[in-house]
């Protein structure tokens, strides 16, 4: 949607509960989507720099127990895991602007979250999963023009997050790059996608009426 509204109040990583100093790796995804596999990484992640936190959504008091008790478990200091807890959209999605790259979960990839993420102008890791869950992130970074954030394997996955984390540059060059995107590619253009759709339904009606049967239908990126 690209009318959704962005808080243009101050906020800042103290208030939110997050180090002035440091990466902040993020992930809003409902906390049932996290598994070891995927877990792991995060932790080598935070091993292999210092003074970065992970930012994750505080769903449950037992889950918030858990996942500390598991990053201690793997050799991380469990108040470098931060919860955010649930607010207000506009302020929610201003709230990203605080954090350096959001890291997607697999198989079951981030969808609302990934894209309030891009909208909000925070580049998304994800990885290529094979279903329709574990691949719509790769479809949105795909539909906004920033396909090589989506790792075909979670071996390239940690090496991009690796990567990403050590160069600055880089990640400044994918914040420009997606602000630069945000409002020219197919991601947010919410008035073409619905022309588009428009003319599939009437598409459709029209090879009904026909007497034709049911085919796939292909509507032109530029149809109107």
């Amino acid at each position: 949607d690209s009318d959704l509204p962005i808080s243009t109040k101050p906020v800042t990583r103290a208030e939110c509960g997050l180090p002035e100093e440091g990466l902040v790796f993020c992930c809003f995804n409902n906390n049932f989507k996290l598994n070891p596999e995927i877990f792991d990484i995060w932790m080598r992640l935070l091993k292999a720099n210092e003074r970065s936190v992970l930012w994750l959504l505080a769903d449950n008091v037992a889950a918030v127990k858990n996942l500390r008790a598991e990053a201690q478990a793997r050799g991380v200091a469990p108040q470098r895991l931060i919860f955010a807890e649930r607010i207000e959209l506009s302020e929610y999605l201003a709230r990203h602007r605080l954090a350096d790259l959001f890291l997607d979960t697999v198989p079951y990839n981030g969808h609302a979250t990934a894209s309030a993420a891009l909208w909000a102008g925070l580049p998304v890791l994800t990885c290529l999963g094979k279903t329709f869950p574990g691949r719509v992130a790769a479809s949105l970074l795909s539909a906004i023009g920033l396909p090589e954030l989506v790792a075909n394997d979670l071996g390239e996955y940690e090496a991009l997050a690796m990567e990403l984390a050590a160069k600055p540059e880089k990640r400044a060059a994918l914040r420009q790059r997606l602000a630069d995107n945000r409002l020219s590619f197919p991601l947010f253009d919410t008035r073409h996608f619905t022309r588009n759709l428009e003319t599939a339904y009437v598409t459709m009606r029209k090879l009904h009426q026909d007497g034709v049967p049911p085919e796939h239908i292909y509507v032109a990126r530029d149809a109107h």
